[in-house]
């Protein structure tokens, strides 16, 4: 049976939504975020932020960053929050666990003391601890906060015993203001901002060649479309660039025009530049692999990390 990956010649899908590191796209700020969160973590300064809108790349970002942190050198995690219900006990004890503590403690003093001495290990044996929290705007209690403050106080004469990274979405900052004395000690931010439509075009290019692509197949109007109705969010970018190449395929046609790229925008609900109509299809209130979110329901912690321990094995 012929598929689109067939009647254009591709080796692979090129427009996944999926974080394939293979594919990531080094962007001008892509490359300026990660030298900035790089040399924060390189100097332990505590903690750092990466915010943008949803779809701009941030757990690309995240994975790329661990897989850029040498382990002769780091001892590095990625933590991704898929509830807004989690305690801080939880957090300490996930924490605890992904940087090497055999069977964590219940009670918090006992944990704590756990997490000390492991950062101690970390930091005699010449490297450096790094966590990385991925959807970190859904810390969302003060008390979550104060665990993080209270972490970046373990330190020795010379450094912090742990760094962090916030990867998440603008609501991050009003979380922070939770607990003033964290927010004081943010000690980087950067913001991922959408594509300009010279990006976008760059971006989609740079997926169809890693896909083995031989030739272009979307017409110089239909790129500055995929730009118009993406607002320049990669993820959007994606989903509509797949979906070109799909109808084309239906089509037989071998180019991608801009009137079928603005027929699937239209299709799916995407507006054009900024609308707020085209933010709010695009803005679910939590990440699209998360468990269920039931207001006022009780998390079920024991499942979240059965769902963390599953993402591990991917």
């Amino acid at each position: 049976m012929t598929t689109y990956l067939d009647f254009f010649e591709l080796t692979q899908e090129p427009f996944s939504n999926a974080p394939v590191s293979r594919f990531y796209y080094n962007s001008a700020q892509h490359s300026q975020a990660l030298t900035r969160l790089m040399h924060a973590v390189s100097y332990m300064k505590g903690l750092s932020i990466l915010v943008g809108d949803i779809g701009a790349g941030k757990t690309t970002l995240a994975r790329r960053m661990l897989d850029s942190l040498p382990e002769s050198e780091y001892e590095a995690a990625l933590l991704v929050i898929i509830h807004s219900g989690i305690t801080a006990n939880w957090l300490l004890r996930r924490i605890a666990l992904q940087l090497g503590v055999e069977n964590p403690a219940q009670e918090k003093l006992a944990l704590l003391s756990q997490l000390y001495q492991r950062l101690l290990q970390i930091y005699e044996s010449g490297k450096k601890a790094v966590v990385l929290i991925d959807e970190a705007q859904m810390l969302e209690t003060r008390e979550l906060m104060e665990e993080f403050r209270g972490l970046l106080n373990l330190e020795v004469p010379e450094r912090k015993l742990i760094s962090f990274v916030f990867f998440g979405l603008p609501e991050i900052e009003k979380n922070l203001k939770l607990d003033p004395p964290l927010a004081q000690r943010v000690a980087m931010r950067y913001r991922l901002e959408p594509f300009t439509a010279e990006s976008t075009e760059a971006y989609v290019k740079h997926r169809l060649r890693l896909a083995g692509c031989p030739r272009m197949p979307f017409s110089p109007e239909a790129l500055l479309a995929v730009h118009q109705h993406s607002s320049g969010s990669p993820r959007v970018i994606n989903t509509l660039c797949d979906n070109a190449l799909f109808e084309a395929f239906l089509a037989r046609e071998e180019t991608v025009s801009a009137e079928l790229v603005h027929r699937i925008g239209k299709n799916l609900g995407l507006l054009g530049v900024n609308t707020a109509a085209g933010q709010a299809a695009e803005r679910p209130g939590a990440p699209a692999s998360s468990l269920p979110r039931t207001a006022g329901s009780k998390v079920d912690l024991a499942e979240i990390d059965r769902y963390l321990e599953g993402l591990g094995k991917l």
